[in-house]
């Protein structure tokens, strides 16, 4: 294995290691865990899950920017890293504590919010590190095999889950089902997963030297920053770009969010069928990102990106209008096939249009534009799902945000071929 490899492997890991958080914790596992064991019911679970992530994403959005300025005036970016990472860590391993009962509804939100806003900000850092370690004109590629990588971590992640803790009548450490502790026990796992594969980027992968004082790097962050927004014409095509993440980027993190507790109420899969569901997904989503990024640095990440949206829109109709669990299953694995592509083919669009020099502090205003409205997303699922009591109809609302991201999509600038410095 070459230096060069050994790096990019060591970076790629790092989407392998918090992977297991998103998908045992917000999507499959804890999610519906929440929904069907801690809540009143399953509507009301719902709803209260859809507030907790809107507020951080509200958090991220307030943030991401304001510390990707200071970032790129600072230099290093391991740090940044290393905080957010262990605000994860710690948000999961203390989801052990609640219990199947109504008292613990708040302890639950409370460190999900927490873990949620420390796995999203350390990506901000993590995303701004690819063009650094990628060959130009292959930063599609890169994108994509640690996209794949994640989806295939978080599918390890669910198979250990299921193994060891869900579907034995002997759950590893003697866990109480009764008490729902072989439930519980994903939030510790997901901090150690976390924490153990999440060592190679800090080991082997280098970072920019730091080059000043925090706060000057804080005072100057904030006024780049300030420029960068006031100045925004500037960087028309990098904003418009944004806009339009912003938008679709809502709706897939929506159905992340909402995929699992959507199973669990509307045909009553239960914790093991739900493992095994996730596991098809990332077996298919890991599938279509690797894939996808080959394509993305051939075709370019726009065409991409478009051609993920589309799929995701059909797919999606579809499975809002299916009544039975074997079609649901069915096309459930096939909108797995493009939910990777759409992000890592974003990425690569990000690494390619935005200036080297500005590249940290664009890639929070990528973060902002993925939670400025995160809030409004689950929002409206929770609020619709209120209204109409009905999960069905809180998740046809999330289409809405695929349809928009399409035909904005399409005015902005073909980028394939170009490394931006």
């Amino acid at each position: 294995m070459t230096p060069t490899l050994f790096r990019q492997t060591a970076w790629a890991l790092f989407d392998f290691a918090n992977s297991a958080f998103p998908t045992v914790i917000t999507t499959f596992v804890f999610a519906a865990y929440f929904s069907k064991g801690i809540a009143v019911d399953e509507v009301t679970g719902t709803a209260l899950w859809g507030y907790a992530t809107s507020f951080a994403g509200l958090m991220i959005a307030l943030c991401a920017p304001v510390f990707g300025a200071i970032a790129d005036r600072r230099g290093a970016r391991k740090p940044w890293i290393f905080l957010f990472s262990l605000l994860c860590i710690l948000g999961s391993a203390a989801l052990w504590f609640a219990t199947p009962e109504e008292s613990s509804i708040a302890l639950a939100l409370a460190c999900v919010a927490m873990a949620t806003f420390g796995f999203e900000m350390a990506m901000v850092f993590y995303n701004a590190m690819l063009p650094d370690l990628s060959v130009p004109g292959q930063e599609g590629r890169l994108s994509g095999m640690a996209w794949g990588l994640g989806y295939f971590g978080g599918l390890c992640g669910l198979a250990l889950v299921l193994v060891l803790f869900v579907q034995t009548d002997t759950p590893l450490f003697g866990l109480d089902k009764e008490l729902a502790e072989h439930v519980r026990i994903s939030g510790p796992f997901v901090a150690v997963w976390y924490a153990l594969f999440a060592l190679p980027l800090f080991l082997w992968v280098p970072d920019k030297p730091v080059t000043k004082g925090m706060g000057q790097a804080v005072r100057e962050g904030l006024a780049v920053l300030g420029k960068t927004l006031r100045q925004w014409r500037d960087h028309r095509p990098i904003f418009a770009f944004l806009v339009t993440r912003m938008i679709y980027i809502d709706g897939l993190n929506t159905l992340f969010a909402f995929g699992g507790i959507y199973a669990a109420g509307t045909f009553n899969m239960t914790f093991s069928e739900l493992i095994i569901f996730g596991i098809g997904i990332n077996v298919t989503a890991g599938i279509g990102a690797a894939l996808f990024g080959w394509l993305d640095d051939r075709w370019g990440p726009k065409r991409v990106i478009m051609i993920a949206l589309c799929c995701l829109l059909v797919l999606g109709i579809l499975t809002l209008l299916v009544t039975d669990k074997t079609h649901f299953l069915i096309l459930g694995l096939f909108l797995g096939l493009f939910m990777g592509p759409a992000q890592a083919a974003s990425r690569t669009y990000m690494t390619l249009i935005a200036p080297a020099h500005m590249r940290t502090e664009f890639f929070g205003l990528y973060a902002f534009s993925g939670k400025a409205t995160a809030f409004v997303g689950p929002f409206v699922v929770a609020l619709v799902t209120d209204l109409f009591l009905s999960q069905r109809a809180g998740m046809a609302t999330i289409l809405i945000f695929f349809v928009i991201g399409v035909a904005l999509m399409r005015y902005l600038p073909d980028i394939r071929g170009q490394h931006k410095n």
